[in-house]
């Protein structure tokens, strides 16, 4: 019996010392990747927060070879010579009422054709999902020049409703598959209740499932805005005329007789990112809820 409870007692303990050490490694384990997300938040940061220091700093230290981190003086002199920049409010309004329209009527568009593809049963459904996502695939520089051609031949060059339809289509495909997670998602029981309460069908959707796609639109239309907001050979391409030039575009432009006005430059560029940043910050927590939410079914 002795001999027995000899043999046994240290492999007996061996589980208790894996659930002993367990907490430690766990530990150990969150500590490495908390490492690992603060170097990559780090060098994801530090290129926004060289755009915004290279804005505030004097004209004389950006030219300058000895860089630090932090400027000896601060100044708004870049911020006012972006604003009095010729052509800066025609660019901020072009951008503008592009890029609102687009995101708008993509938001319209593909609400309706993710309702109908999560809610119906037709034929060819299956084959145009899997057409929304090949026309993801192509890269837009492969399509410029039959995109010019076809907005040649329609008179939409130099023209806003021409950068509009382009914008407008490009976001459409992935906004459709993102919406359409949560119109699967929602129960088709709240609708038919809906439907026997009165309501007709076009009525239960913007009463009863419209109001429960929201994060899926914040998630989607925050994707559009940025890839409207932020294109440019598209916009250089149709826009000619320097009154229309979007900011991007008007950007690459952003020259003085002496050259390149750097701290101008930066300026221009961080009052550029305040209105994609303060629309994020504005539906942050439908975002998220989307991005999370639309994927899991139940």
């Amino acid at each position: 019996m002795s001999t027995t409870t000899a043999t046994t007692a240290p492999g007996a303990t061996e589980p208790a010392l894996d659930t002993a050490l367990r907490p430690d490694r766990k530990k150990r384990s969150r500590h490495f990747y908390n490492l690992v997300g603060l170097v990559a938040f780090v060098v994801m940061a530090f290129p926004v927060y060289w755009l915004v220091i290279s804005a505030l700093r004097p004209n004389h230290e950006i030219r300058s070879y000895d860089q630090t981190l932090w400027p000896s003086s601060l100044t708004l002199d870049n911020f006012s010579r972006a604003i009095d920049a010729p052509n800066f409010g025609t660019a901020i309004q072009s951008s503008l009422v592009i890029c609102v329209t687009a995101v708008v009527g993509a938001m319209i568009l593909s609400t309706i054709a993710a309702f109908a593809i999560g809610r119906f049963r037709f034929a060819g459904r299956r084959v145009f999902m899997i057409v929304l996502l090949l026309v993801q695939l192509l890269p837009p520089t492969t399509m410029l020049i039959p995109l010019y051609i076809q907005l040649n031949d329609l008179g939409a060059i130099n023209e806003y409703w021409g950068v509009i339809i382009i914008y407008l289509v490009s976001t459409l495909p992935f906004a459709t598959w993102m919406i359409r997670g949560f119109v699967v998602n929602i129960p088709r029981e709240l609708e038919e209740a809906a439907m026997v309460d009165g309501c007709s069908r076009m009525g239960a959707f913007w009463r009863v499932i419209f109001p429960l796609l929201a994060p899926g639109l914040a998630a989607a239309s925050i994707f559009s805005l940025i890839n409207a907001w932020n294109e440019y050979l598209l916009a250089y391409i149709v826009l000619q005329d320097n009154d229309k030039y979007t900011l991007n575009v008007w950007l690459m432009n952003f020259t003085t007789d002496r050259g390149t006005d750097y701290g101008a430059l930066m300026a221009a560029s961080t009052l550029i990112a305040i209105p994609v940043v303060a629309f994020f910050m504005l539906v942050q927590k439908k975002m998220a809820a989307g991005l999370t939410s639309g994927a899991v079914k139940g």
